[in-house]
């Protein structure tokens, strides 16, 4: 099997369900709840999906990815990494903890929740696609 396609795909679903959060956020910012929750389930599902190919990726793959550049990319590359993979941890459980606010009709709880937790998820969206970018692009 040729796994060198999975960083493609992963770096894909992140900057998708980066899109969907925007249009989400902008959903809700015109009050139109409705809108807000179809991008939020498809955000929802693509970084479900994001979280499947990475874990499978890493899984199979060899080894671990080591970013071969020296100087300030270096250390610009691992402070994005070492930003966006605690965040990440985080993202799992409290998009839980939200999803289930918003079930249950408690928006002020939801709302307390998606404050901090849409500017974290958008942040771990575009640093994944950046992360990506400096391993195999740049």
């Amino acid at each position: 099997m040729d796994i060198t396609i999975f960083p493609m795909i992963n770096a894909g679903l992140n900057a998708t369900a980066g899109v969907f959060l925007f249009l989400g956020y902008k959903a809700i910012k015109a009050n139109n709840q409705s809108l807000h929750k179809q991008f939020m389930i498809f955000a929802l599902i693509t970084s479900t999906l994001f979280l499947t190919s990475y874990l499978t990726y890493h899984y199979i793959s060899p080894g671990p990815t080591r970013y071969q550049r020296e100087g300030i990319l270096r250390v610009i590359y691992f402070f994005i990494l070492l930003t966006h993979t605690p965040l990440a941890a985080i993202i799992v459980p409290a998009c839980c903890v939200a999803v289930y606010h918003a079930i249950k009709n408690d928006f002020k709880r939801h709302t307390q929740i998606t404050r901090w937790l849409y500017p974290a998820w958008i942040y771990v969206s575009i640093t994944g696609v950046i992360i990506y970018l400096m391993l195999y692009v740049f």
